[in-house]
């Protein structure tokens, strides 16, 4: 039988002219014919398909196991960048974030933090693409398309919001393990722990990096596993949470409310990602002369980024809900009467009552979170939150070690021995928070979390505009340069984004009541800022092509690189290309797929 007959048989009915089976030669050309004619009839437009048509589909669907497992291999061999940059979605800031936006607004503005998080994933996307189509990482981009002066600049900004996330890692570890040891560890004892852990780390480094990966992925795994218990003994009601998530729209929100959305936005899109996704990229060996494995590259990239943001959305969502489900309009007093009769009865007294108001709505944090827990759900579910939170600090005080060696190495051309990098970066974090853990109470230290994610949201400016910049550089990006609406939505996006953290910035700034010489210093500072950048936004005008600029002496002179081209000689320019076809390498690719 031809495979021919054999496609049409089942719709010719069973036994007609075209359904003999001992046909050949002649007979099974008339029975086509024959066949055909009887389609035709049928009043369609059907023409019969080619010859052998079945056997080659069949011989396609013999390969699709082999091609599926083929897929996930590559998909495995370039997953673990993704999951290590979704580690700053799930700091111990984020999850406070979390917690307060639960309990002041109940589910209503959980579409912000999917939104928020969807917005990240198409930053993350072009921080990625940078690394894999480029060789080169965003700080490094930096180097070789900003002045000096501007250059220094961007690394101060980018150091003080690692340092700022680095301080809210170290304070979220110290409350964890002063939850976990029973109070036996005191905070500036957990503070000091933090110094001890980030070496270790450095020590788990040399063992290779799909081990550490796979460290990363456990830590993760252990966020999800604690606080999805939590989820599932609180029991939120699962279309309250649907209805928060997939209805854009916030009614009877008052202005705390919406300062809370504002922390979202905030805490969730961090600035130092950018540089650490574009960086973790390189760690695969990608052969930058061959488009279509870029290509590929960045598909595999994206699908990874994709999975692990959609992991940390659900752990946040698991945060928000469960003190959503329990703290929503509850007063501190609401606490300490369900904590009667319990072990941390005294705890709860102390913290929810004795040193505030005990009739004022809950204002939540890290280490009442845990006691709330326990309160309402036993002991376990607050150790159980100790061991997530634990997870948190320890997985982004990782992360954010990578961070910063990336930005120094990247901005100064530099290489400073990992151990050195660490132990400044980390001292200059931990100074600070141990005075507080040692002098303050445990109120002072968990309020700098407000603070702190003021200081990161004023410095997203600086990673978002150049990756902005630099992605859609045609003599940067070669063919993988943004398109027209890429550029449209990403410009749009940023510009939402930083309108809301600077909003955001401006009510901390109102809540700390500056007077004097000190507000007149907040002035300067803001003027400052504010023509940084612009400075920023001319250099990214540029990088787009626009010809009025790059003629402008001034713009040559004071925004342009200094051999005045943006090109960086990368494996997809018009210049790597001739070169390669006159077989001979590029300038600078050697070694840059390390």
């Amino acid at each position: 039988m031809s495979s021919n007959e054999a496609y049409h048989e089942p719709g010719a009915g069973g036994d007609g002219p075209g359904g003999s089976s001992g046909a050949s030669g002649g007979g099974s050309q008339r029975s086509n014919q024959l066949h055909h004619q009887q389609i035709l009839n049928e009043t369609t437009y059907l023409n019969p398909p080619p010859a052998g048509l079945l056997q080659r589909l069949l011989e396609l669907e013999s390969l699709y196991p082999t091609m599926i497992a083929q897929t996930f291999r590559k998909l495995w061999a370039f997953t673990g960048p993704g999951f290590l940059m979704s580690i700053a979605y799930l700091d111990p800031g984020n999850i406070e974030s979390d917690m307060q936006s639960g309990a002041a607004a109940k589910y209503k503005i959980l579409w912000v933090l999917l939104w928020a998080t969807v917005l990240g994933l198409l930053m993350q996307r072009l921080a990625a693409r940078l690394g894999v189509v480029t060789g080169l990482h965003l700080a490094e981009m930096c180097y070789r398309q900003y002045k000096r002066l501007p250059r220094w600049i961007l690394w101060i900004m980018i150091e003080i919001a690692i340092i700022g996330s680095d301080m809210q890692e170290v304070i979220g570890t110290a409350i964890a393990i002063y939850l976990l040891s029973n109070k036996v560890v005191p905070l500036w004892g957990g503070v000091l722990i933090t110094i001890v852990d980030t070496f270790t780390f450095l020590f788990l480094d040399k063992y290779g990096l799909r081990k550490l990966e796979f460290l990363f992925g456990t830590l993760i795994t252990i966020m999800a596993v604690s606080f999805g218990y939590e989820y599932i003994v609180s029991a939120p009601n699962q279309g309250e949470v649907l209805e928060g998530m997939f209805v854009p729209w916030c009614s009877n929100c008052n202005s705390n409310v919406l300062l809370q959305a504002v922390g979202v936005v905030g805490a969730v899109i961090m600035p130092h990602n950018l540089y650490l996704h574009s960086a973790l990229v390189k760690s695969r060996d990608i052969d930058r002369r061959q488009t279509k494995k870029v290509s590929e590259a960045n598909f595999y990239f994206f699908i990874e980024a994709s999975v692990a943001l959609f992991v940390s959305f659900i752990i946040n969502l698991f945060v928000v809900a469960v003190f959503a489900h329990g703290m929503y309009g509850k007063t501190n007093n609401d606490v300490v009467e369900v904590c009667k009769d319990k072990s941390m009865y005294e705890d709860a007294k102390m913290s929810f009552v004795d040193n505030v108001n005990g009739t004022a709505i809950i204002d939540a944090d890290l280490y009442k979170g845990g006691l709330f827990l326990g309160c309402t759900f036993g002991a376990v579910a607050m150790y159980i939150w100790g061991v997530g939170i634990l997870a948190a600090g320890q997985s982004s005080t990782m992360t954010g070690t990578y961070a910063g060696q990336f930005s120094m190495e990247g901005f100064l051309n530099l290489q400073w021995p990992r151990w050195c990098r660490v132990l400044v970066t980390r001292c200059i974090a931990i100074i600070p928070t141990f005075c507080l853990a040692m002098f303050s109470k445990m109120e002072d230290l968990t309020s700098m979390n407000d603070i702190l994610n003021a200081v990161m949201s004023l410095q997203l400016p600086f990673a978002a505009i150049p990756t902005i910049a630099f992605t859609s550089c045609a003599a940067i990006m070669g063919e993988f340069v943004n398109g027209l609406g890429n550029k449209i939505v990403s410009i749009l996006l940023t510009i939402v984004v930083i309108g809301v953290n600077l909003y955001f910035v401006v009510v901390q700034v109102e809540n700390m009541e500056i007077k004097g010489g000190l507000l007149a210093l907040v002035c300067i500072f803001a003027i400052l800022y504010i023509l940084f950048n612009l400075y920023l936004v001319i250099h990214m005008a540029a990088c787009m092509g626009n010809q009025r600029l790059m003629n402008s002496r001034w713009v040559q002179r004071f925004v342009l690189p200094s051999q005045n081209s943006f090109s960086i000689k990368n494996a997809n320019s018009t210049y790597a290309r001739i070169a390669t076809s006159s077989d001979q390498e590029p300038e600078g690719l050697a070694g840059e797929d390390a």
